[in-house]
């Protein structure tokens, strides 16, 4: 699986002009789901974000995690994560998993994040999403 993690302000989806999703203070994750992976791979990278200090402390540390600030998570399909950029200039997506087998596996790292006390809302799997995100930092990473 590939991921970007971005702490933001605020963010939201929206399908077609209308808003499906929104939060305030916390993550977006971007979830692109490789050809292979499976539902202990999506539980696992859970497991790890779910415990990332990416937050800062009262001394500007980062050293909290989405847990210890009470934030939410708004998590995004995106096949594209998982484009193959290395011949060309047109990326082939060969590399993603089938749109029936990456359902599965996302609905398994939304479940797992789900599991550690995260309010976590999502767009909408395989529709053509806007995401607005208000950065905070800016403070990003990719697994």
């Amino acid at each position: 699986m590939n991921i970007v993690i971005q702490r933001v302000k605020k963010a939201k989806v929206s399908v077609k002009g209308k808003e499906v999703s929104n939060i305030t203070k916390g993550l977006v994750i971007l979830v692109g789901v490789r050809k292979g992976n499976s539902s202990s791979d999506a539980k696992a990278l859970a497991l790890k974000v779910s415990d990332l200090r990416i937050f800062d402390d009262e001394k500007g540390k980062m050293n909290l995690s989405i847990k210890d600030i009470k934030g939410e998570i708004l998590t995004v399909s995106q096949f594209t994560l998982c484009a193959a950029l290395d011949k060309g200039k047109r990326p082939s997506f060969d590399p993603a998993a089938a749109p029936e087998d990456a359902r599965g596996i996302f609905a398994d790292f939304v479940k797992a994040l789900k599991n550690e006390g995260i309010t976590v809302k999502e767009g909408t799997f395989g529709a053509y999403m806007q995401v607005d995100i208000q950065n905070d930092g800016p403070v990003t990473f990719v697994l």
